[in-house]
């Protein structure tokens, strides 16, 4: 099964190292494009700041990117991106701007406040979890309704809207990696096939 996780929503995190001001901006994500907007849009509302030191990772196309922004070579990008890996983040694109406190930190100094400025932004967001899902739609007679409600929670799925007319259609997703045990979990209900539906693969935040 694949899935991966991201960020919800942009977020922020800061740390001051010697009176120099790291601020992290952490945003999601899915196209080199959209990376290279928010990199200029935050260099554009930071430009009075020394250094705008970003990362990005991205799943499809895969795409890993990284600038130290003119302080010194591994200094910046690199610890940013591997924050972004060590926190298993995807569809990721992080920006640290950097405004100088009047004190050189020499390259250790850079690493940990770069790499921690990046930290504190992803503490600070919400993480969305996605898994590679079927939607499913399942006709069922209004008697194993009730049965159903209790049984199909049991997989991990999440409702995609359900139909209450002559009978019951239920449409949901679940994870691939649940579907076989869902699907023998019904035939015994039902003392058969179930009729059941595979409608589209796709992924979905659970």
């Amino acid at each position: 099964m694949i899935e991966f996780t991201t960020v919800s929503a942009p977020c922020e995190g800061s740390i001051t190292e010697k009176r120099s001001e790291f601020i992290a901006q952490l945003f999601p994500a899915k196209t080199e494009d959209e990376c290279r907007e928010i990199i200029e849009t935050v260099k554009a509302k930071h430009h009075k700041a020394r250094h705008n030191v970003w990362a990005y990772i991205l799943r499809e196309p895969a795409a890993t990117r990284y600038s130290d922004d003119g302080e010194p070579q591994g200094t910046g990008g690199i610890p940013v991106l591997g924050v972004l890996q060590k926190s298993g983040l995807t569809d990721v694109c992080c920006v640290v701007t950097r405004y100088f406190g009047g004190v050189l930190l020499g390259a250790p100094g850079l690493t940990r406040a770069y790499s921690g400025a990046a930290a504190e932004a992803v503490k600070a967001a919400e993480l969305l979890h996605f898994k590679e899902s079927l939607r499913i739609r399942l006709e069922t007679d209004y008697s194993f309704y009730g049965t159903l409600s209790h049984l199909l929670p049991q997989y991990g799925i999440k409702d995609a809207g359900s139909d209450f007319s002559d009978k019951v259609t239920l449409l949901f997703d679940i994870p691939e990696s649940e579907y076989e045990k869902m699907e023998a979990a019904l035939t015994e209900l039902y003392n058969g096939k179930p009729a059941l539906e595979q409608l589209e693969t796709h992924f979905v935040s659970y």
